[in-house]
């Protein structure tokens, strides 16, 4: 009995002190909160209903998003509902049975009936889709919607359900149906199609397909937007929106020609009544009759912006802006009544996260753009509006430079001076023609450049390498530095620029390489002097750090490897997680850090992970985890969604 106690006491101090270890192990978490907020507005719609009221609806991006609805007379807001594992939508519709349909993320449809609170989730409209972009109203209660990755156009109709109306995608090596548009007289669908822009007239009863596109426009990424203008002689037109650039084809549907070319007019709504169409270009309510030459237009009202909904009822006519602001423009007075609905603000994903000069944690939000800051001294969070998404960041020196998408922009923001965008901090650097979205930027301090590595443009491959030289001011691109691939990562080391690859190149585009590969950029060369593929078929090497060891420590594959520079080769190849074969794209994936303890910690499948310098024993600390930076005091920051979370090692 003594030795079974004096055991009992032993295993006991034995078991308290491995838990204690755990613990000092695993650190502190801490959940700081949602950072940046939003109220941008999406799909939106002016509709009048079966009891004789007057609405208007929108959708504000957030997680979730929320549909809301005002009367319009009164411009109190009766709807604020969430819109549960849908991010946003860019399109409602109102059918002739007095339902509105609202589309979203997951490939899900919601019905909404006006005079309610409830919205329904009528489910997945078709399997595999995992997004509902554009809608269009039928005849007899039925709406169409266009579908990504398919490329897919499916009919729903309350007694009858789904169903795919074009036997499958629109255009066989497409992925995006991204407008349609229904044509009553004829019981026509007109499906614009991206990455390479189709435009088509659709049968949705037999799925009889004719292309209407004319060759000249077969290079634009998108049919964007598709409105359908009714004529009293029959000869209704239809409004098609090419991108990129900003040209809108006029085709007409009785002659079946396309009559003219507009420049810069907004195609996120079209109005009209007898003989004209109502719209906006360059921020100025316009009108003009579509069987004469877009020079004949007139201004109505300058200064309305960029309309997302627009509504000729009655005596007016009515605009709601991307800001939320209503116009109710009266075409006997030709005066203007402007009210700013109430936008409640929501959750955005934090989308980029760097520990900047100024000694505070610098986020970018998705979708909705925009930028926060997180002080660690004093806990006080701040938002700072004015750019758009940010997909990367690096600091040099006090300044802060971002990768901006749409456009592949870049900005430099000096953090000594106070933010102030309209006025030039953060500048604008320029723009790389063809190129998108720069995920990867480092800083050459020795050479006083920094260097960003470039994701092409919708439905293209090839990624550049791009220098902003600061001494000259100067931005440049040294073109794609491997063919038919993009850079997903980059690290300066010795001088050089080593550059981790992707397969992936635009969205809508499938790869023709088989494998990433890791290359060094010689700056006093310009040029490509080594490549290696560090992990066989791997199809993105991403979180590219100098390690603990003065090695490049990297992810792809599955694998945590480890490059010694000197001897060019991999020393090291270590099983982080399973690989799966990829699915539209990867162009970021794992974030690494390397911790003043010699430790490297990081994030990748959404897991927050430490990898011991010596033992290279991986411990996996934390679930719902993605980026990752460090600040001056050694503690870890990463995102779940729309919160920042901090980790305290101890």
């Amino acid at each position: 009995m003594y030795y079974s106690v004096i055991f009992f006491i032993l295993f006991t101090c034995f078991v308290c002190d491995e838990t204690r270890s755990q613990e000092k192990e695993a650190g502190r978490f801490e959940n700081l909160g949602t950072q940046l907020t939003a109220n941008m507005i999406q799909g939106s719609l002016f509709l009048h209903d079966v009891a004789g009221r007057d609405y208007v609806y929108t959708v504000v991006r957030g997680e979730p998003a929320y549909l809301l609805g005002y009367d319009l007379i009164t411009k109190k807001l009766l709807v604020n509902q969430p819109l549960p594992n849908t991010d946003g939508a860019w399109d409602l519709a109102f059918t002739d049975d007095g339902y509105l349909y609202i589309p979203g993320a997951s490939g899900i449809l919601f019905r909404h009936r006006p005079g309610t609170q409830i919205v329904e989730n009528l489910g997945q409209a078709l399997p595999g889709e995992t997004y509902v972009w554009n809608l269009a109203v039928g005849k007899d209660g039925e709406v169409f919607g266009a579908t990504y990755p398919g490329c897919r156009v499916f009919r729903y109709h309350p007694r009858e359900g789904f169903s795919d109306v074009g036997n499958g995608p629109i255009v066989a090596s497409e992925n995006y149906v991204r407008s349609l548009a229904y044509h009553k007289n004829t019981d026509k669908l007109y499906v614009g199609v991206g990455s390479h822009a189709h435009l088509l007239q659709l049968n949705p009863r037999t799925a009889e397909k004719k292309e209407l596109l004319p060759a000249e426009y077969g290079t634009k990424e998108f049919v964007y937007g598709l409105e359908i203008v009714p004529a009293a002689d029959g000869a209704d037109r239809l409004f098609a929106l090419l991108t990129s650039g900003r040209e809108t084809l006029v085709y007409n549907l009785k002659t079946e020609r396309f009559e003219q070319e507009i420049d810069s007019m907004d195609m996120k709504a079209l109005a009209s009544n007898a003989n004209n169409v109502y719209y906006t270009s360059g921020g100025n309510l316009k009108m003009f009759d579509p069987s004469k030459s877009i020079r004949t237009s007139k201004i109505l009202r300058k200064e309305v912006g960029s309309a997302n909904a627009l509504s000729c009822w009655k005596d007016s006519l009515y605009v709601l802006n991307a800001h939320g602001e209503l116009f109710a423009y009266n075409f006997n007075t030709q005066n203007a009544i402007v009210t700013a609905l109430e936008i409640p603000g929501q959750p955005i994903p934090i989308n980029a996260l760097l520990f900047g000069p100024d000694n505070k944690i610098w986020m970018g939000g998705y979708l909705a753009g925009g930028h926060a800051t997180y002080d660690p001294e004093s806990g006080i969070s701040m938002e700072w509006k004015g750019l758009d998404q940010t997909e990367g960041m690096v600091a040099f020196g006090s300044e802060l430079f971002f990768g901006i998408y749409p456009k592949g922009r870049f900005y430099r923001y000096d953090t000594r001076k106070a933010w102030m965008p309209m006025q030039g901090n953060p500048q604008r650097l320029g723009e790389i023609e063809g190129q998108g979205r720069s995920f990867a930027l480092v800083a050459a301090e020795d050479r006083n450049k920094l260097y960003f590595g470039m994701i092409p443009e919708y439905g293209l491959l090839g990624g550049a390498l791009v220098e902003f030289d600061r001494e000259k001011d100067l931005l440049l691109s040294h073109g794609v530095p491997l063919k038919d691939q993009a850079i997903s990562s980059m690290v300066y080391k010795d001088r050089k620029v080593w550059i981790g690859t992707t397969i992936s190149g635009g969205l809508g585009v499938k790869p023709s390489t088989e494998e990433a590969v890791l290359c060094v950029w010689n700056p006093d060369l310009n040029s490509i002097e080594q490549v290696c593929i560090p992990v066989e078929g791997a199809p993105a090497i991403t979180g590219l750090i100098e390690g603990p060891d003065r090695r490049l420590w990297g992810v792809a594959g599955g694998k945590l490897f480890i490059y010694d520079t000197n001897r060019n080769k991999v020393v090291e190849s270590i099983d982080l997680y399973e690989h799966k074969p990829m699915g539209s794209h990867i162009w970021r994936s794992a974030f690494l850090v390397l911790h003043p303890s010699g430790d490297v910690y990081g994030t990748v499948s959404n897991k927050f992970f430490k990898v011991d310098s010596k033992s290279k024993m991986i411990s996996f600390l934390h679930n719902g985890a993605s980026l990752l930076t460090m600040d001056n005091k050694g503690y870890l920051y990463f995102r779940n969604k729309t919160e920042l979370w901090r980790y305290l090692p101890l």
